[in-house]
């Protein structure tokens, strides 16, 4: 048995399909049309405009990619912008480093 979405993966992904029946309506294309573009069927592009949580994460990727817009999924966690990862990488480094044995400093 699958556990209950949390209710703001919920609304993100309803606001996501959302968001792709208007960008898809603002450039006049047809559920039909993205769909043969994606390579998907129709159904499952009106599942994924409904916000259905069960449609895969490629086809989102697929239509975004049809919208010339890829990019900012690319860009949704961008690791070397990650402040939380950083902060937690950088607590955890020595407090000294000694030089090893043979007198190089390591510096280059």
């Amino acid at each position: 048995m699958e556990s209950p979405l949390p209710l703001p993966v919920e609304r993100a992904i309803h606001k996501l399909g959302g968001d792709i029946s208007l960008a898809r309506r603002r450039r006049h294309i047809s559920q039909a049309s993205l769909a043969e573009r994606m390579g998907a069927s129709l159904s499952t592009v009106r599942r994924m405009e409904k916000g259905d949580a069960r449609v895969p994460i490629h086809f989102y990727a697929r239509a975004l990619h049809v919208f010339g817009e890829i990019h900012a999924l690319e860009h949704l966690l961008d690791t070397p912008n990650d402040e939380i990862g950083l902060t937690l990488m950088d607590e955890h480094l020595p407090k000294r480093v000694r030089s090893k044995s043979g007198g190089s400093s390591g510096a280059l």
